[in-house]
This record gives C-alpha cells, sequence and structure tokens, in this order.
C-alpha cells in the first residue's frame, strides 16, 4: 500500500505543474494585459510600462513561468496591491476559514447522502424510497444562493434562531459554540445538492450489490438483515460511491465562493470575489491555486480510500 501511495503521489507531480501552467496563463492571457487589469483602462502608458517592468512582465512568457514557479517554491506568491500585503498571508489566512465550511459540508453531504441511499435502496419502491427521492430531488434542483437567501430570511430573520453571517459575532464571542452557531446555515446549504448527488447514486450501488449471489448466500446462512447490509452489501456498494464524494468535494469547493459572499463568510470564495472586483490578480492567481490544489490532493485521499476498501484496484 505505501509503494501505491508513492506511485499516486508521484503521479500529481506532472497534474500540478500542469494546474500551475493553467492558472499562470489565465492571468498572462488577460486581455490588456496584467499591468492594465491591475491599474484599470485609464492607465497612463508610462504607468503601465513601469508596473510590467516591476513584475517582470516584459520579459517573455516562459522566463515569466520559470521565474513565477520559482518563487512558488519558496512559498512567495507576490504582493497583494489592494491588501498590501503577501498573497500567501492572506490566502492561507483565508483558508482556514474555506476549509471549516468546505469540510463541515462535505461530511454533512457524506453522511445524510450514504444513509439516505440505504434507505431508499432497502426500502425499494415504498414510502421510504419515494419520500427520500422527493427530498433528494428537490435538494438537486434547488440552487444554492437561493437556499442560502430562503435560510437566512427563516432563521435568521424571521424566527432568529441563528445569526444570518459572519463567522463570529463583531463584539463578544470567538468561541467554538460561536463558530458552530454560524455556521449550521452555510454549511447546510453548501451540503444539500451534494447530498442529493451521493443519496442517488449510493441507492444505485446498494440496489446492484444487494441482487449478487454473495448477498443471498449471506441471507442463506441466517445473517441477520441489518448485518447484511452494512455489513456486506454497503461495504461493497463504498468502493463506488468514495470517487464520487471526492468529486462532490470539488464542487462544494467551488460553491463556497458563492455562499460564502451570501452569508458573508470570511473565506477565500468571498477573497476571490473581493479581488476579482478591485483587480487584485495576484490575490486571483494565488487563491485560485490552492483551491485547485486542494481539489486534487481530496481526490487523490479518495482513490487511497478506495483501494484500502477493494485492494484489487491497485493492479
Amino acid at each position: 500500500m505505501l509503494a501505491y501511495v508513492f506511485k499516486r503521489l508521484l503521479a500529481l507531480i506532472p497534474i500540478i505543474i500542469g494546474l500551475t501552467i493553467i492558472v499562470f496563463l489565465m492571468i498572462a492571457l488577460i486581455p490588456g494585459g496584467t499591468a492594465v487589469a491591475i491599474l484599470g483602462p485609464l492607465a497612463s502608458p508610462d504607468a503601465v510600462a513601469k508596473l510590467n517592468a516591476e513584475l517582470g512582465l516584459d520579459r517573455p512568457l516562459v522566463e515569466q513561468y520559470l521565474s513565477w514557479m520559482g518563487n512558488l517554491l519558496q512559498g512567495d506568491m507576490g504582493r497583494s496591491y489592494s491588501l498590501k500585503r503577501p498573497v500567501i498571508d492572506e490566502v492561507f489566512e483565508r483558508f482556514y476559514a474555506t476549509s471549516i465550511l468546505a469540510g463541515t459540508s462535505l461530511i454533512l453531504c457524506s453522511i445524510f447522502g450514504l444513509l439516505a441511499g440505504i434507505v431508499s435502496a432497502v426500502r425499494q419502491f415504498g414510502w421510504g424510497d419515494r419520500l427520500v427521492t422527493f427530498f433528494v430531488l428537490i435538494g438537486i434542483s434547488t440552487p444554492s444562493f437561493w437556499l442560502g437567501l430562503l435560510l437566512i430570511m427563516l432563521f435568521a430573520v424571521e424566527w432568529q434562531i441563528f445569526p444570518p453571517s459572519g463567522m463570529y459575532l463583531a463584539y463578544g464571542g470567538g468561541g467554538i459554540l460561536d463558530l458552530l452557531d454560524h455556521l449550521v446555515l452555510p454549511a447546510v446549504t453548501l451540503a444539500v445538492g451534494a447530498t442529493g448527488v451521493i443519496a442517488r447514486l449510493t441507492r444505485t450501488a446498494m440496489l446492484e450489490v444487494l441482487r449478487q449471489d454473495y448477498i443471498r448466500t449471506a441471507r442463506a446462512k441466517g445473517l441477520t438483515e441489518r448485518r447484511v447490509i452494512y455489513r456486506h452489501a454497503f461495504k461493497s456498494a463504498l468502493v463506488t460511491v468514495i470517487p464520487l464524494i471526492g468529486v462532490q468535494a470539488g464542487l462544494v469547493i467551488g460553491g463556497a465562493v458563492y455562499i460564502e459572499t451570501v452569508f458573508q463568510w470570511p473565506g477565500i470564495g468571498r477573497m476571490l470575489v473581493g479581488a476579482i472586483s478591485t483587480r487584485d490578480i495576484l490575490l486571483v492567481q494565488g487563491g485560485v491555486l490552492l483551491l485547485a490544489v486542494t481539489y486534487v490532493l481530496i481526490n487523490l485521499a479518495a482513490d487511497i480510500v478506495q483501494t484500502i476498501l477493494d485492494p484489487r484496484l491497485k493492479s
């Protein structure tokens, strides 16, 4: 298993290099150039030329990329023009908040999606299956930003159960209970759509496994239905579902961009929206690169867990 993990880590190197190339070109190929994007369309040619020289943008593209990669390997992503601080400091500070929100949402959608899929498969064509399918379809079809606004209106404004925005109270608070209180609404909003997708695939995987001969044999041996489902069927179905959870992690991270804006959550998503509006290109570059690498690492973890559940996948 260690050899397999090492091999997968080596395979990540060209993927991450490819990500850096894409992110770099995304910024380098902005119409008008990065300097114009930073200074604005009304900037004088002298100011643009001065900033290009300062950032090294007057050099060939390949040389710019190699220089940028060299700085990146040393932990230097450049300096934010709007915040007047190193990009890497701002990005990792915001990543802490995003990881809490996205991580909680991923845990919620995984638990409830798996449970809903199992219930739906075990109660196929019954009321349990129909009820789960109904709520799953609503969850998948509901836009997350609209659901977030609805939850704020109901639970924050109308019933005043949870706070409407932020990560902590502006005055006082700051403890774990304060964080959890603010986390409920954005985490649930972000998890709803992914929960539906995971539930549907879990149902399909469970139904396929429950038709297998070894499941009938386990029942014939007198094993309880609970043990057949959770000890045998679910373990086999989970091998199919784990990669989807990794894919949903990317959707959760991507969804955090607008959910953080709706709930004023101080994470990378909200930072990117602000950086785009202020044309802080280097900050956008750093944030997008960190989110992309995080998604790749989560999928690596999902592949490793899948291989642990089914060692035959190593071959």
